[in-house]
């Protein structure tokens, strides 16, 4: 593929946006473009429609998302509906709308059912009901998905959907009140640890089962998807392995150094009970995760350690 293909990346100042922009540098691309949500608000149509009509872009990546977790999702269900299918429709309109031959679509692997056989597969989607703490977050990238499996069934364009596990590492978000699972329990240990070696207090029982993925290994998914044309309109992107989130809590507090005890809040919900993904169709064509967890997490935390000062509260308005 031309290395001066014209790409714009949606979100490039969040985790999966900067690791998908760092990815196409370090593997040769050289015209990326990128607009800060100062300087481009995407969920107003009119204006996103307007950059993409003079930007012209070959290829489109939406990394652009409004993101949280448990708590997040509980106590902002109208900002996860609405501004997140506002923010991929009018991407997606633009793309179809100027010509752009290929969008890659990055979604959540939350839009199957809370009750999925395991591991999950892509023909899982819409088969049964979704968990109830995160279904705003999922039912509008659910309506993302299928909008780009509809233009893709009937313009025959290049239109592809990349549903990552859950998702960790450098510029994740570390904020107790919005931010996921991983990033809460490095900040819970880390400040705990700061503090004496406090008890720590973490969400529901630690029975679920998590499967996480190095976000370096999601933007090499999505590299492979510009530079393949794939077959099928969607695709899970996943470690194929998963953990208990009592053992994720171990390994995390481990790697901190924290030397206190972990408390569970049993009273507090603990989603889904357990999501692996079934990431066969997409190893089938040559990409599979690389980074193991231990060493994830260790980069995650030296990062976090390294830029701690700097790391800003995220709020959803």
């Amino acid at each position: 593929m031309d290395k001066d293909i014209k790409i714009y990346i949606a979100g490039h100042h969040g985790m999966v946006g900067s690791a998908i922009c760092r990815a196409l540098k370090k593997q040769g691309f050289t015209n990326l473009i990128m607009k800060s949500s100062k300087d481009l608000d995407l969920r107003n149509q009119e204006l996103v429609n307007k950059f993409i009509s003079i930007e012209k872009p070959e290829i489109i990546i939406d990394a652009a998302a409004v993101v949280g977790g448990i708590l997040a999702n509980d106590q902002y269900p109208y900002q996860f509906l609405m501004q997140n299918m506002q923010i991929q429709n009018n991407l997606i309109y633009a793309a179809h709308h100027n010509n752009v031959q290929k969008f890659i679509f990055l979604g959540s692997s939350c839009i199957y059912p809370k009750l999925a056989a395991q591991p999950i597969n892509e023909d899982s989607l819409l088969t049964a009901s979704l968990e109830p703490t995160n279904q705003w977050y999922a039912i509008a990238k659910i309506s993302g998905v299928k909008l780009c499996e509809a233009i893709r069934k009937q313009f025959n364009k290049d239109f592809v959907s990349l549903m990552p596990t859950n998702l960790y590492g450098p510029f994740d978000n570390f904020d107790l009140k919005t931010s996921h699972v991983l990033p809460a329990m490095i900040r819970k240990f880390h400040d705990a640890k700061l503090n004496n070696n406090e008890d720590v207090l973490l969400w529901g029982s630690g029975k679920p089962m998590r499967e996480f993925l190095h976000v370096d290994d999601m933007a090499k998914a999505v590299i492979f998807a510009v530079e393949n044309e794939l077959p099928d309109y969607l695709y899970n992107i996943g470690s194929g392995k998963d953990i208990l989130i009592s053992e994720l809590a171990n390994l995390i507090q481990k790697t901190v150094g924290h030397k206190g005890k972990i408390v569970w809040d049993s009273s507090k919900p603990d989603g889904t009970p357990r999501k692996l993904l079934d990431v066969s169709r997409i190893n089938k064509l040559g990409w599979k995760a690389q980074i193991d967890l231990k060493r994830g997490i260790e980069d995650t935390y030296k990062w976090y350690c390294d830029n701690i000062e700097n790391i800003k509260e995220v709020s959803i308005k």
